[in-house]
């Protein structure tokens, strides 16, 4: 057997071990893993700091390296990650009616872990540590292919969860790296129908595209994250501005940072100087539609069909709009089913806003940067899928779960 086979298979076999254990059992050996990342923080930084140095002298760019910097504070929310994910409820084994049948039969559904993730990331070593704590609470095997660039944090971490795991007497390949970021093998990894249940990408577009076109084993998508803030003719000014200002400059290469702003044109003589005053201050190169073109000095005038980028840095394209439907229309054509968010005080035009808007996350007073999985309550994500099947947003436990029927009967045949 290869490589790749044989760590998938004893992923796969490793996760029927995690299948049968009890809550208490899994939060023990979580609360360990948040132990140990703790104290190997120090250690961690060290090889991290080489893999952001080796990253910056191979051109990588801004939101790459941020991307694959863990800092103190960083390596810290992964640790709390893991500690919230130890008070939410385990998913696996929740029952639920569903209906009695007139013959007698009592049907109801269990839920259960998928089997085996695989992950396919790059530059982001912390999804080490998410994956494996999500995918160990839910019952799963998971398989972790991170980029070269990022490759030695991901050991480094990983190997402190696998260390944790050989101490409470539980398989290590329940938490699997592939050592070698070769794509031939990574290609491999795709093929393992068999053994590996769905596989979730993280990282470029280039990536998920790769990944989805490439692989036979099912994928959950998130391509990127155009997300924007519709300021509506009731907003109050000073919230619109502290979203925007959030949302598009404090951490620029997220996928739930702000990538586009449209404002309706009733408040757009009161509110664009205003923007145009902060994106000078702060470095945002500002693209605009032609109605909105008089209020900056220093911007790239673009057609109506020109939106739509995932600039991922100090960067942002905005459109006035004639009014709420025009932004809807807007959203719609040029979003991309991540996070979309309304400034206003009118409470109906804010619920038929998250009612039209097809995104994953819709936000009403609120910044982009909460679709997260851990701001969101859920510990950590896995990923934001912004397909539909078999999640919409950040998946948490619930997410890495499906659900199987159970039928009661008495003896009842079917005639």
């Amino acid at each position: 057997m290869s490589l790749i086979s044989d760590i998938a298979k004893n992923t796969a076999r490793a996760a029927k071990v995690l299948a049968v254990q009890d809550e208490q059992t899994k939060n023990k050996v979580l609360a360990d893993m948040a132990a140990a990342i703790r104290d190997a923080k120090d250690h961690i930084i060290e090889v991290n700091t080489a893999e952001v140095a080796a990253g910056r002298n191979a051109g990588l760019d801004d939101a790459m390296l941020d991307r694959l910097t863990l800092t103190p504070a960083r390596i810290e929310d992964m640790a709390q990650g893991i500690e919230t994910i130890i008070s939410l409820d385990d998913p696996v084994g929740q029952e639920r009616d569903i209906t009695d049948r007139p013959n007698g039969l009592k049907i109801r559904k269990m839920r259960v872990p998928l089997g085996v993730v695989c992950m396919i990331y790059e530059a982001r070593p912390n999804v080490t540590a998410d994956a494996g704590a999500l995918c160990f609470k839910s019952g799963n095997g998971v398989i972790l292919r991170g980029g070269k660039e990022a490759l030695n944090t991901s050991l480094a971490i990983a190997e402190l969860l696998q260390d944790v795991l050989r101490k409470h007497a539980l398989p290590e390949a329940l938490i699997s790296v592939i050592p070698d970021p070769d794509r031939a093998l990574m290609q491999e990894l795709m093929e393992q129908t068999d053994t590996i249940d769905v596989i979730i990408p993280r990282g470029g577009e280039g990536l998920i595209r790769y990944v989805t076109e490439n692989s036979k084993v099912p994928v959950i998508q998130h391509f990127k994250g155009v997300c924007h803030l519709y300021v509506d003719k009731d907003a109050d000014l000073t919230m619109a501005m502290s979203l925007l200002v959030n949302g598009k400059t404090q951490r620029t290469g997220v996928c739930n940072a702000l990538e586009g702003l449209v404002v309706h044109q009733a408040i757009a003589g009161d509110f664009l100087p205003q923007v145009a005053a902060m994106c000078e201050e702060k470095g945002v190169k500002v693209h605009v539609n032609a109605a909105g073109a008089a209020y900056f000095t220093q911007a790239d005038v673009i057609a109506d069909d020109a939106f739509g980028e995932e600039y991922l840095g100090l960067e942002i394209a905005i459109r006035v709009v004639n009014d709420f439907n025009q932004a809807l229309a807007h959203i719609d054509e040029f979003g991309s089913h991540h996070t979309e968010v309304i400034c206003t005080q009118n409470d109906t035009t804010a619920r038929l806003f998250q009612r039209a808007v097809d995104a994953s996350a819709v936000m009403v007073n609120a910044s982009s940067r909460f679709n997260d999985g851990s701001q969101l309550g859920l510990g950590a994500e896995i990923g934001i899928a912004t397909t539909k099947l078999h999640a919409y947003g950040p998946m948490g436990l619930e997410s890495l779960t499906t659900e199987k029927y159970l039928v009661l009967g008495s003896g009842q045949i079917r005639e």
